[in-house]
């Protein structure tokens, strides 16, 4: 086997082992060229075998190379479920959150720093993230000190599907994200 077959295909089985439980169980939902990969398992012999692995891990390359077929590690699912944390997405569960989903990989919250604040027309505050969402105040509590760029600021779920802001310590304002 060559350095490279061999190496791609530790990527995509780390890749699979990855995958939540509930993605595993459903075999119909993997991309061909996976499956493709997983059947050369199945051959008894070795030089067949092979020609079957080197086969696939070009056909699963090709895909890779033409975005046909993504694959990504839990600590990039990570970092995207922080940056799209707030937003009102459907759940289909491209970045996990099925049944398995372990407690630890879902973001409750966030820390992070003010980068621009501002108080909009209503007289509420309008808050930029470093990452680059913006929240916006939904209540009408007020805070005793201005946020300001670097201010740190803890942003947490909340019941019903809001959240609330805690600049610098300060008592917390419910806020929605915007962008």
């Amino acid at each position: 086997m060559s350095a490279k077959t061999i190496a791609v295909s530790t990527v995509v089985l780390a890749a699979a082992m990855a995958m939540p439980a509930s993605a595993q169980k459903k075999p119909e939902e993997r991309p061909a060229a996976y499956e493709a990969l997983m059947r050369c398992r199945g051959v008894a012999d070795s030089a067949e075998r092979l020609a079957c692995f080197d086969q696939a891990t070009a056909a699963l390359q090709t895909a890779t190379d033409n975005r046909e077929v993504v694959m990504v590690d839990r600590q990039q699912i990570r970092k995207t479920r922080r940056t799209l944390f707030g937003l009102a997405l459907p759940d289909f569960n491209l970045f996990g959150g099925g049944d398995d989903e372990k407690e630890e990989d879902e973001v409750k919250q966030i820390e992070t720093t003010v980068a621009n604040a501002f108080v909009d027309q209503n007289g509420k505050w309008a808050l930029k993230v470093a990452e680059g969402a913006t929240w916006r105040q939904t209540d009408n509590n007020v805070l005793g000190r201005k946020p300001r760029p670097g201010s740190k600021i803890v942003i947490s779920r909340s019941a019903l599907g809001s959240y609330m802001a805690k600049i610098d310590g300060q008592p917390s304002i419910r806020v929605r994200r915007d962008q």
